[in-house]
């Protein structure tokens, strides 16, 4: 007689309320950092994808406009060959070039959509480092941090979810816009290369590396949130500590710093020079949000029509996970990013 009622108690009910697992509520964590800040993770690399290519297309416009105007006093002079713009035979001039012109035409095609693939990534600079400076500070301006904090969700879990919004969501997004500005900018180059006459796969798409160049981009995910953790830590640091002008504080600390060890010499004790501390601390801990500032510290390479392909090969991408300047960053930005947790659980300001 009381065995079913056993077996009933031993067994959970159906309808039973379990706690959520830790990992799908730092998910949760993610949804909401993106859709509070859907503007500047999604939206503003779009947005400047797309002056990137309006740009483009007005210069083309105008290039087009100057250069038949040219016309009406006879043909133009280029490298010493006479034609004009409208006549253009791009097919017959692919046809003249040699291998050491193809070999610049491709150099000059694959930094073209580095360079046109660059403006959603200035505008993540921008977003990243705003981001950062308000993400703890402005919850506790607006007081929804006593909204959040009444809920199960933990300090360090809130803000490591926000540090992954920065170092990895907000770069893959703008990857994202990054491309799609690239294969529109080739597009664009191949619209016009049918209008005169030319082959968009041999002046184009063959000469060019559009693949190598996504990949590279894709590559240089984990790279960017390495390298960019002393800024973000620190900008985290200061909007967990401010109690007002946050901006302020981030820039002006690291600034008086660099002023105070110049001005005394203090490097000279270790027989340094003061630009040491300028470029390993302070613009380490301002600047590392910037896209592509690993380039110089890990071999020094000039971006130049010459460089190019050695600049986005895998090789040099992930050279830089073998720099000490790195792993000293992600050590220095782990150490103030635990700092904003601990800061988060008494600062409330109230």
């Amino acid at each position: 007689m009381n065995a079913p009622a056993e077996n009933m108690a031993a067994t959970p009910r159906s309808g039973a309320i379990t706690p959520p697992h830790r990992t799908h509520t730092f998910k949760m964590l993610l949804k909401r950092e993106f859709w509070e800040h859907k503007g500047g993770f999604f939206w503003a690399p779009l947005v400047a994808g797309g002056i990137s290519l309006l740009l483009t297309v007005m210069a083309i416009i105008v290039g087009e406009v100057v250069a038949r105007r040219a016309m009406a006093d006879g043909k133009i002079d280029i490298d010493g060959g006479d034609f004009t713009v409208n006549g253009l035979d791009l097919g017959q001039l692919t046809s003249q070039m040699d291998p050491s012109r193809m070999h610049e035409l491709a150099n000059a095609m694959d930094l073209s959509m580095l360079l046109a693939s660059s403006w959603p990534f200035i505008v993540l600079a921008f977003v990243v480092f705003f981001y950062c400076l308000g993400a703890l500070y402005d919850e506790r301006k607006d007081r929804s941090v006593l909204f959040w904090k009444s809920l199960p969700l933990s300090d360090r879990d809130t803000v490591l979810s926000k540090a992954a919004s920065a170092t990895l969501l907000a770069p893959a997004l703008a990857v994202g816009a990054s491309l799609v500005t690239m294969f529109g900018f080739l597009l664009v180059i191949s619209l016009v290369a049918l209008v005169h006459n030319g082959n968009p796969i041999e002046l184009v798409w063959g000469p060019g590396s559009p693949l190598l160049v996504s990949a590279s981009l894709i590559a240089a995910i984990p790279v960017y949130a390495l390298w960019a953790m002393p800024t973000v830590g620190w900008l985290l640091l200061c909007s967990a500590w401010s109690r007002s002008k946050p901006f302020l504080w981030a820039l002006m600390i690291p600034l008086f710093a660099g002023i105070f060890v110049s001005w005394f010499d203090l490097m000279q004790a270790f027989n340094m020079e003061s630009t040491w501390f300028w470029k390993n601390v302070v613009a380490r801990v301002l600047f590392s949000v910037m896209p592509g500032t690993w380039v110089s510290a890990s071999n020094g390479l000039d971006v130049s029509p010459d460089t190019v392909r050695e600049l986005i090969s895998l090789k040099t991408m992930y050279a830089t996970l073998l720099t000490p300047e790195l792993w000293i960053g992600v050590l220095a930005g782990a150490v103030m990013i635990f700092a904003a947790i601990r800061l988060r659980r008494w600062r409330d300001d109230g």
